[in-house]
């Protein structure tokens, strides 16, 4: 019952982090109360990608016409839609107990709570109770979906994330609360099926944490699919009672009452930090979040925690990033402090979002001097061919000394190019550099240099 290290949780921070313990020589166990993955590859990343994936190949088909070619009778088959993304997650799960088994990790069954001495009691789902121990303990018990007050989930008509990828029927109507990535990939999950969605968002603008370029060009695209949006407004409460729900919606204009039969709270997490023993321990917390310093050390020793549950960026490669450095830096390897400024963020609705580093709205509140640059994918030949001329590249470079401040992109297909920006971030590349970098043509990532070149007046196709 004695390990080098026991990690709370195997979501995506977690597993990670077990086996990378276990390469460096640690004996392992990982103590999960669900399943194998976490949310991320359960009811979160990967399943979502699946709905969306569908909803492409609809969106597709139901365009075919566009590319030259007819096709009659097409239709969806909502529940086996539904079933194709659940077997998707299954399948990732399963890969993960076979990475467990492969690293020679114990999974340990239960519901995991830290106490004194560096021990560890899990509760079995029969309820007995068993104490393991180790000299390094990781809390990854990740979050969950945040409830507000006046919004609160029956997982009925009011639901959250985990109830909108498994409903058995498709519903004809849905109101979403939030425009962050959860919920507009909803949004656009379901609009592209034939529901009618009505996005509300607090802020002026939607996806609020992107580059206002981005923001503006989204909502442009998503209306044109059918979405209708509403921003600077809030809902103050619902009304379950009759067959649907009933939004009381606050909009400069006054109240308004929305009608659906589903809404779907997409207002942010909620950490899985209750319960769990930190205050027994004495571990500090601030604002639902659990203090941490570079190395991902509470301020009690032998006690670490990673993901959602510690402050920055609530993402599934984030956890990932900090599990290894962590474990890294325990086993004494020299490690690199994680450079939160340079963490990529993606959307996966359609059109796609991808961005890293600053705003340019932030960047100028900085007090840098900009050089800036923007490509549409409409004088892209690539994009017109696919048929997905909708989008741009846009980046930020610092104009005295051609640092690469911010990129960012919405299009088909930029969460897989943003990788570029991250890596040309990391090292220290300029703005020359990457206009110098040759890009493949015909390709969607001839935007980035594209961009680039726009923002030294270099560009040749615009």
């Amino acid at each position: 019952m004695k390990y080098d290290i026991i990690i709370i949780g195997s979501g995506p921070g977690g597993y990670v982090t077990a086996i990378r313990a276990s390469q460096l020589g640690f004996k392992t166990a990982v103590v999960e109360k669900e399943n194998l993955g976490g949310i991320c590859l359960n009811w979160g990343c990967i399943p979502t990608k699946a709905l969306l994936k569908s909803a492409q190949v609809y969106d597709y088909l139901k365009h075919v016409d566009e590319y030259g070619l007819k096709a009659e009778a097409i239709d969806k088959d909502f529940e086996a839609v539904i079933k194709r993304s659940r077997g998707v997650a299954e399948g990732m799960s399963k890969g993960v107990q076979f990475l467990m088994k492969k690293n020679k990790i114990d999974i340990i069954d239960g519901f995991g709570k830290i106490k004194a001495g560096k021990k560890v009691d899990v509760t079995d789902k029969d309820g007995k109770v068993t104490e393991y121990s180790a000299d390094h303990i990781i809390i990854a018990t990740g979050a969950r979906s945040r409830e507000l007050p006046n919004l609160p989930q029956d997982g009925k008509k009011v639901i959250g994330y985990r109830e909108a990828m498994s409903l058995k029927e498709q519903p004809k109507s849905m109101i979403v609360v939030g425009s962050g990535a959860i919920g507009v990939e909803f949004a656009h999950f379901y609009n592209s099926m034939g529901t009618e969605v009505t996005i509300v968002e607090f802020m002026p603008n939607v996806v609020p944490v992107e580059d206002k370029d981005v923001s503006k060009q989204f909502e442009r695209s998503i209306k044109k699919a059918g979405i209708k949006v509403m921003t600077n407004s809030s809902v103050e409460s619902v009304d379950t009672s009759g067959d649907g729900v009933k939004a009381t919606v606050k909009t400069k204009k006054g109240e308004k009452v929305l009608e659906a039969d589903i809404v779907l709270s997409a207002v942010g997490i909620k950490t899985n930090i209750e319960n769990i023993g930190l205050e027994d321990v004495g571990i500090v917390t601030d604002r639902d979040k659990i203090l941490v310093n570079d190395w991902y050390q509470t301020n009690l020793p032998g006690y670490y925690a990673i993901g959602d549950v510690v402050p920055g960026p609530a993402l599934a490669h984030v956890a990932s990033a900090e599990g290894i450095t962590c474990v890294e830096k325990i086993a004494g390897l020299h490690t690199e402090a994680i450079d939160y400024g340079n963490i990529p963020g993606c959307t996966y609705a359609t059109p796609e979002i991808a961005s890293v580093g600053m705003t340019e709205e932030k960047a100028k509140e900085a007090g840098y001097e900009l050089k800036v640059g923007k490509f549409p994918f409409s004088a892209s030949g690539k994009a017109k061919a696919a048929g997905t001329p909708d989008g741009f590249v846009k980046v930020i470079f610092d104009a005295k000394y051609g640092e690469w401040l911010g990129c960012h992109m919405i299009g088909a297909g930029v969460t897989d190019m943003i990788a570029e920006a991250v890596l040309g971030r990391k090292l220290e590349t300029t703005g020359h550099e990457v206009l110098k970098a040759i890009h493949p043509h015909p390709t969607m990532s001839e935007a980035v240099m594209e961009a680039v070149a726009d923002a030294y007046d270099e560009v040749i196709h615009l």
